[in-house]
């Protein structure tokens, strides 16, 4: 049994004076991972602020012809949304390939950044793990590893981040709308998460002090060229062992502009300008997207039981980036990869 305190927030400058006169308490909103994470004695806040009539819940668009959605706007509301749906359909596709209806009726936008990794170790407190206790060590390195990351591990933690609308965030260069004491900053979405390196406790860039306003997206949403791609061991409720988020502006046959983003593969959603730059002014052809595939995975790294992911998401990248300049986005794939 975990004792709280519990507290309701009435606007955002109150939201932020409470957290910051107590470092022990969590925001709650949708409520979908973090109680999870009490449940399973993970998480032990000593206050929990809810925030979820705050006035967070709507999506607009901005002056340069983006999109501002607020923080506390549920996932099924945002993936529906006719904007969204419109101008950036590869948000609205990762979206729904994630978690469950009911799920998403509940989960926040802003929740969705923060949600923390889903590696059986993380949530098994009787087992070494950095993130969860730091010093303690990393089971999952000589252990069942097959969800665990390729890209950017450390000695320290090798687990993966959870969300798909995360990855789509990234390959549209979304920015983040935070508020603290300090006031208000902008982060661009590239800088919020974070790799473990030596401090895998810390996912993102957000200080403990601060809340989570908006999100805001470019002009830019890649609505006809672009596809989704999920591959996962069932076709519901189950994260990703790769993920792909691809978008391009083609000028004929040629690609002047390419988004690239994967997901399963390491501590944050995992995108390489070096292999966008590989694509652009290329013909869209199975061997640029091949070539593509290469530079971004590079420095990929297996494990004892997670090798596969590096052929898997070389796949997964031609068939995206395919899919994305036919113009037909990619359905979802449930097989079961051994």
């Amino acid at each position: 049994m975990i004792n709280f305190q519990y507290a309701r927030a009435t606007d955002v400058a109150d939201a932020v004076r409470q957290i910051a006169a107590d470092p022990t308490a969590k925001f709650i909103a949708g409520g979908t991972n973090l109680i999870d994470l009490m449940k399973d004695d993970v998480e032990r806040p000593a206050r929990l602020i809810d925030i979820s009539r705050l006035p967070l819940k709507t999506v607009e668009q901005t002056a340069d012809g983006g999109l501002r959605i607020g923080a506390l706007v549920p996932n099924s509301d945002l993936a529906y949304h006719p904007l969204v749906e419109q101008r950036y359909p590869m948000l609205a596709s990762a979206i729904l390939a994630g978690a469950s209806q009911q799920l998403r009726n509940m989960a926040s936008t802003g929740g969705n950044l923060l949600q923390r990794t889903r590696c059986l170790y993380f949530y098994d407190t009787v087992t070494r793990c950095n993130k969860r206790e730091p010093g303690s060590g990393c089971s999952a390195i000589t252990g069942i590893n097959r969800m665990s990351g390729i890209l950017g591990t450390s000695e320290a933690c090798i687990a993966t981040h959870p969300s798909d609308m995360c990855v789509a965030l990234t390959a549209l260069e979304a920015k983040v709308h935070v508020v603290g004491p300090a006031g208000e900053r902008l982060i661009a979405f590239a800088d919020f998460h974070r790799l473990p390196e030596n401090t895998p406790q810390f996912d993102t860039n957000l200080h403990p002090n601060e809340i989570i306003t908006a999100i805001e997206l470019p002009a830019q949403g890649f609505a006809r060229n672009y596809s989704y791609l999920k591959i996962r061991d069932r076709l519901s409720y189950a994260f990703a062992l790769v993920s792909v988020a691809a978008a391009l502006e083609l000028e004929g046959d040629a690609i002047k502009e390419a988004r690239l983003a994967l997901g399963g593969v390491a501590h944050k959603p995992w995108r390489d300008t070096a292999a966008e730059a590989a694509l652009r002014g290329q013909a869209a052809t199975p061997a640029a997207f091949s070539h593509a595939a290469d530079v971004l995975l590079r420095d990929a790294k297996g494990y004892a039981h997670n090798s596969f992911k590096i052929d898997l998401a070389h796949r997964a990248i031609i068939r995206t980036l395919t899919q994305a300049a036919r113009g037909t986005p990619q359905s979802q794939s449930s097989k079961k990869v051994r």
